[in-house]
């Protein structure tokens, strides 16, 4: 009976030490992915504020030419070519002329 309750209590510790084996490796495994996953978040922080930079010099330099050419007194007209559908337009007749 003692060696019966022993062997139990062998089988018992070693399923304890197989799940805390087990439990260890996933341990191993979220940490790598959490690593991963800060660095992806990091890359696309760095990315996210390099285009906020870009864009932000795009806009200067678009309201220096804006001021520009207001400057020279001539006439300006902008376009925003996501606002108008391409459209075709028969020359032909002027071709001819």
């Amino acid at each position: 009976m003692r060696k019966w309750i022993c062997a139990e209590y062998i089988r018992e510790i070693e399923r304890l030490e197989r799940s805390i084996r087990e439990l260890e490796e996933e341990i191993i495994e979220l940490k790598m992915q959490l690593k991963l996953k800060v660095d992806e978040a990091n890359r696309l922080a760095l990315e996210n504020e390099s285009l906020r930079h870009k864009l932000e010099l795009a806009k200067k330099r678009e309201k220096y030419l804006v001021d520009l050419i207001k400057k020279l007194g001539r006439p300006l007209v902008i376009i925003h070519s996501d606002e108008f559908e391409d459209v075709d337009v028969d020359i032909s007749q002027d071709s001819k002329e």
